[in-house]
Parts: C-alpha cells; structure tokens; sequence
C-alpha cells in the first residue's frame, strides 16, 4: 500500500500543479460551465481515450496521459462547482480554489484507501481499458442523476461517482507509468 500511496501522491501533486498553472493563465473560467456542461466535457474525454484504446491509434497529439489527468481536473472542478454556493463569484482567489482542489483530491484520497483495505488492490490486476468503461459508465450514471435534478432512490450520488472517476483515472495514470517503465530491451 505505501508503493500505492507514493504513486497516488506523485500523479495528483502532477494534476494540482498543472491546475494552478492553468489557474494563473485563465483564472477560474471554468466556473462559468454550469454542472452539466463540466459533465459532457469529461464524457468527451473519456470517450477520446475508449477511441484511441479501441482504433489503436491517434491523430491529434493530446496524449491518453493528459487526457486522463484532464479527468481527475475536471472532475474537482466538477466537486467545486457542486458545494460552492450560488451566489460565490466566478472567478475565485487562487488560494481559495488551490485550497478547494486539495480538499476534493483529500477525499478521493481517503475513499482509495479505505477501498484499497477492503478491495486488496485489485485494480493493478484490471485493464487500463476497463477503467476507462468504468469511468464511462460512471459519467452515464451522473447524467442520469443530473436528469433527475440529483435525486437519487437508493444510488450514490454525484459527489461518489466523481471521486470514484478520479481513482479510476488515477490509478490508469499509475499503470501507464508502470507499463513505460518495464520496457523490453531491444
């Protein structure tokens, strides 16, 4: 597990600082995006990674990579947008919206740790690929709950479909790292 941590915390001090570099060249314009649009943005990344997973091939030069930090960035700022209340201006102090990403990517941090005690881990026996369907099925099921004005029966709702995205984008970032690191000499 502490293998895990180490990584854990390497790809989310990566993702957070190239969130506050995108902080400092466009301030918080995503705040403009209301929920449901921050929904379809990831829904289209996603599907970008499935289709280069699928055809094996890629033409624009975005990478599986960034797309999937794209994931876990979005999808804070999705958890922002949800718990910031109405009347908060878009554009936020850098240390407030800084503070509010380490306050989200806490949680997910939390919640893979206590699903790593309970799951031992089986995600570093899964493919990449059925993460992605995983995060694809998840964004299925926020659309849904965002149809249903958030109302849920006896379903998670938004905010645990959204840590569970960044975990399962995280823990693909940990085994494309581990797959480039393994190389077969040549």
């Amino acid at each position: 597990m502490q293998k895990t941590l180490e990584q854990y915390d390497t790809i989310t001090q990566e993702c957070r600082e190239l969130f506050v570099k995108k902080n400092k060249d466009y301030g918080t314009a995503w705040r403009i995006l209301r929920p449901r649009s921050l929904t379809d943005q990831l829904f289209i990344k996603a599907k970008r990674i499935r289709s280069i997973e699928e055809k094996q091939e890629q033409k624009v030069g975005d990478s599986i990579e960034s797309e999937f930090i794209g994931l876990i960035n979005y999808s804070v700022m999705a958890l922002m947008q949800l718990h910031l209340p109405s009347d908060t201006p878009l554009e936020l102090d850098s240390m407030k919206a800084e503070t509010l990403y380490d306050q989200y990517i806490g949680q997910a941090r939390t919640l893979m740790i206590n699903k790593n005690h309970d799951y031992g881990e089986v995600w570093r026996e899964m493919r990449i690929s059925s993460m992605t369907d995983l995060i694809l099925m998840k964004l299925l099921r926020i659309k849904q709950i965002e149809d249903n004005d958030g109302k849920t029966l006896v379903s998670e709702g938004l905010d645990a479909n959204y840590l569970d995205i960044i975990n399962y984008a995280i823990f693909a970032l940990i085994q494309l790292t581990e797959q480039k690191q393994i190389k077969p000499n040549s």
